[in-house]
């Protein structure tokens, strides 16, 4: 009774935090309704892309809106968009038979109100995020600068430093595993027997979440690491807290 009276409670817009609440807390399915270059660039953890347009239809919306005016922007979007409504709806009932949706845009504009209105007229419950995917970055970057108790485990190549660090978490203790997360070993051939890296953006969104699940009242084992962990980027604000914290060199 309690989760019902939860859910009852989603509110039609969220902000970043608790929009993420949600989806952490109740795995309630978080739709990504951007283009799917956009969603490849970077996009939340978990988020499972249902596009509005293609990369070509949000081009031809998007010069319409800049070279004509919006209106017959949005008279093509709807050209474009309806014989897609029944297909949106269906994908949306497979991911969430109780019906309870989470969704996003890059702004939280037009392309999520929309689908918003759809879904919620097909009988769902839906919480937008507001301010869209830019919300959710900027969020991010504020969790990146807040303090976080680290300490970062330093040595050459070779020394068992990402070992260690899987002893510690089997010991209990927290830790973040940035070659991991990035896919990478870290070396000149780290990438070999490795999944894909993803982009630099995706990085410090996988990176985010991970953050997140841990607890800033207990201190968190990292390993030291370049700027670079092959061709991604720790974040400035995260990595300029890594050089202040205290350093243990494994000999």
């Amino acid at each position: 009774m309690q989760q019902k009276s939860y859910f009852r409670s989603m509110k039609p817009r969220l902000t970043a935090s608790p929009f993420l609440a949600h989806m952490t807390a109740d795995g309630t399915p978080l739709l990504d309704v951007r283009a799917p270059a956009e969603y490849l660039r970077g996009h939340i953890p978990g988020a499972v892309s249902v596009p509005l347009f293609d990369d070509g239809e949000r081009a031809i919306v998007g010069t319409l809106y800049k070279q004509e005016s919006r209106e017959a922007a949005l008279l093509k979007g709807l050209e474009i968009v309806g014989p897609k409504m029944a297909g949106f709806v269906r994908e949306a009932k497979a991911l969430s038979p109780e019906k309870r949706l989470l969704l996003h845009c890059w702004r939280g504009g037009m392309r999520s109100e929309s689908m918003a209105w759809l879904f919620r007229t097909a009988g769902f419950e839906v919480s937008v995020l507001e301010g869209g995917y830019k919300a959710y970055r900027s969020q991010l970057r504020a969790d990146f600068a807040r303090p976080w108790p680290l300490i970062v485990l330093g040595g050459k190549t070779g020394t068992g430093k990402t070992a260690i660090l899987h002893a510690l978490r089997e010991a209990g203790e927290q830790i973040l595993d940035l070659e991991g997360i990035a896919h990478h070993k870290g070396s000149a051939f780290g990438a070999l027997g490795q999944a894909p890296q993803p982009g630099t953006e995706q990085f410090e969104n996988d990176l985010h979440q991970q953050l997140q699940a841990l607890d800033p009242g207990r201190r968190i084992w990292v390993e030291d690491e370049s700027k670079a962990i092959g061709r991604v980027y720790i974040p400035d604000l995260f990595r300029l807290q890594m050089w202040q914290a205290p350093l243990l060199m494994v000999e």
